[in-house]
């Protein structure tokens, strides 16, 4: 049967159109921490545009970013998610705990998931409670803990001196209770020193630090607040190798301005670092090379940027899992909800993805929405200019945290009239 161009144009125009699946970006391109922020909101976008350009969105559906600058602002933050919940957006990816905390009850209410990968209120790891909020594949408690067991894998911790550094902020205060209860039962003198925002003046914090002698130190940090402190250590001649940051104390950022001083200083991490994976190559090919990157195109492999992209990855995989379980390509919040309820990391998905051994494995439930908290150690090799790992995915003590996380979730359920149970 021949179709005229005519006939043609009107199936085409009768045909429904499938509407693009949004994933809004709460960025921060601007403002003191917009160093940090420029590379994972380039690394997020990058992985959408990508699966446009090669695979024609995902199950045949286009992706479409939006993207709000926050500023690293919590009322900003708001504004920004007031502004696109009613674009179609299917998750939203704040990178920010004070966004997050103001955020939790509004996408509750609105049923749209909150996914906060490796940071804001760690309870809601209790999906019971938090139906709406995701926190895999690890949280800051059990960032907490990680850092704890990698001192202890050094030698015996019993009578040493643990200073937290950490920004004066609902981000820098949320390991305080693990570290305390961690301390108790390891027996390490835990020290607290607040740093505020944004964290460029710490003389003080670490003529303490010099004063008081700890034996290591864990730092919360985010922004300018890392490389201060980086270079405070190292002007106090304080060994790099007993200093450890969290996950976000962890980029190129914090460490080069202080050249070779910063060698050896350590962070934890979920995924893995570089960029010699597969996946890279289809990065250049689709998205740098052919003009269409979110930057400049040179950030490919930097730890923010393979987070950026690592936090994508994990949304566009949850939509494929929704799509699945529905039988649906179109989606709903709600369908993404359940999606990422049911999203199951294997080593076999990630090599298919092109990112053989980037990140430890994980399974979600109803029960569950934290994943295993599993984590790692890198290094900074300042002759190399390069992290790398030097540690495997290892476990975080659930001994500690879950009692935790029941207790946190609890009181928020009480709280909040909220009857804890799976769907």
């Amino acid at each position: 049967m021949k179709f005229t161009t005519l006939a043609v144009a009107a199936i085409m125009a009768a045909s429904p159109v499938m509407a693009d699946l949004v994933f809004p970006s709460l960025s921060y391109r601007t403002g003191p921490y917009a160093a940090n922020g420029i590379p994972f909101a380039d690394g997020y976008e990058d992985y959408f545009t990508l699966l446009n350009e090669r695979d024609g969105g995902i199950g045949g559906v286009p992706t479409k970013v939006i993207e709000c600058e926050t500023g690293y602002n919590t009322e900003k933050g708001v504004e920004c998610y007031e502004a696109t919940k009613a674009e179609g957006a299917l998750v939203y990816q704040p990178l920010s705990t004070g966004i997050t905390y103001q955020l939790i009850p509004k996408v509750t209410a609105d049923g749209i998931p909150l996914h906060t990968m490796g940071y804001g209120r760690t309870s809601a790891k209790n999906g019971k409670v938090f139906s709406n909020v995701f926190n895999y594949p690890a949280n800051y408690w059990d960032g907490a803990s990680h850092a704890v067991n990698h001192i202890m894998s050094q030698g015996d911790i019993k009578g040493k001196k643990i200073a937290l550094v950490y920004h004066n902020s609902a981000y820098g205060k949320e390991p305080i209770r693990t570290l305390e209860e961690l301390s108790k039962k390891h027996g390490f003198e835990l020290t607290l020193i607040p740093v505020d925002h944004p964290g460029q003046e710490q003389k003080s914090q670490w003529l303490q630090i010099r004063r008081e002698k700890p034996d290591n130190v864990i730092m919360y940090g985010w922004g300018v607040m890392n490389q201060v402190a980086i270079q405070e250590a190292a002007n106090i001649r304080f060994p790099m190798e007993n200093f450890i940051g969290i996950w976000w104390s962890g980029s190129e950022n914090d460490v080069l301005p202080a050249g070779d001083k910063a060698n050896g200083y350590k962070a934890l991490t979920f995924h893995n670092l570089g960029d010699d994976y597969p996946l890279y190559d289809d990065l250049r090919k689709y998205v740098v090379d052919a003009g269409k990157a979110a930057g400049a195109g040179d950030q490919l492999g930097t730890a923010l940027y393979n987070r950026g992209m690592y936090a994508a990855m994990l949304a566009a995989e949850a939509a494929k899992t929704a799509q699945e379980l529905s039988g649906q390509k179109e989606l709903t919040p709600a369908l993404m909800r359940d999606g990422m309820e049911a999203l199951e990391i294997t080593e076999e998905k990630m090599a298919a993805i092109g990112l053989p051994n980037f990140g430890p494995t994980f399974k979600v439930s109803c029960e569950n929405h934290g994943g295993d908290g599993l984590g790692a150690v890198a290094q900074w090799d300042a002759t190399a200019g390069e992290w790398s790992l030097i540690t495997g995915y290892e476990g975080s003590d659930q001994d500690v945290i879950q009692g935790l996380v029941d207790e946190d979730s609890a009181a928020f359920a009480a709280e909040s009239n909220i009857d804890e149970g799976c769907k």
